[in-house]
Order: C-alpha cells, then structure tokens, then sequence
C-alpha cells in the first residue's frame, strides 16, 4: 500500500534527514542545543519522516484518508 507521492517523499527526505543531522552535525547542533530534551523529540521525528520517505507509507495519511500519489495512468 503506498500513500505518498513523489514530491511528498521528496520534502519528507529532506527535512527529515535536516532533523536528525541536526542533533549530530556541531553548526546545527548549537540550533537545537537550547531545546534541550526537545532535540529528541525532533530527532525522532526526523527519523520517521525518513522512514515514511523510504517506504512510502504514512500511517497518519491512511488514518485521514489521504493520499499524495497518483492512482491509474497519467492523463
């Protein structure tokens, strides 16, 4: 079953693996440095976004219904 597109899991890639490199890259870290226990958070968040990215389902999309990729044959 897959429910994200191309240019969904595109912008998911990237700001997914923004997230998780900025707890371990030294420049970005001094930005979630002051978050405190929230760089966490944001890491974990991260690696979902690159883990939906890869397999190109999103739980929360089917739970709402919706669906970013194209169904049948481009017109």
């Amino acid at each position: 079953m897959v429910n994200v597109g191309s240019l969904d899991r595109m912008l998911r890639f990237i700001v997914g693996a923004l997230l998780v490199a900025a707890a371990f890259v030294p420049p970005l870290a001094g930005w979630v440095a002051p978050l405190g226990a929230w760089k966490y958070a944001l890491t974990a968040w991260g690696v979902v976004m690159l883990l939906t990215a890869a397999i190109r389902f999103c739980p929360a999309y089917s739970l709402l219904g919706i669906k970013t990729c194209r169904t049948g044959p481009a017109s």
